[in-house]
């Protein structure tokens, strides 16, 4: 079930403003699933450099563009485009169009 739309600023040291909404309640995505949501970043807006510990996350671009650091490389992401950081790598994601960066993020538990 969808839940309540949430607004960050400076997510994770980034800058700007991002909205993440949640698609299914923690019920309804089980033990391993974190987060399952549709992620808009505004213009000019970013969330920071992380890493991730005892999970991984999936994006895939659904509108906009964006420079995605991963683990270290820059690539560049437009729609259809799809990431992987694995448990124990870092990324962050800027949008640099001029359009909402819009993408599915998907969080899975690593432990077991």
């Amino acid at each position: 079930m969808k839940q309540p739309i949430e607004h960050y600023e400076n997510r994770a040291g980034g800058k700007g403003t991002m909205h993440i909404e949640h698609l299914l309640s923690p019920e309804e995505m089980g033990p391993h699933v974190k987060m399952y949501a549709r992620v808009t970043i505004d213009v000019g807006s970013s969330l920071g450099y992380h890493a991730h510990h005892g999970d991984s996350e999936t994006y895939y671009i659904l509108e906009g563009k964006a420079r995605y650091h991963d683990n270290g490389t820059i690539r560049i992401l437009e729609p259809f485009d799809v990431t992987h950081t694995p448990d124990g790598a870092s990324h962050g994601i800027e949008n640099i169009g001029t359009t909402p960066l819009v993408f599915m993020a998907l969080i899975i538990s690593s432990v077991r």
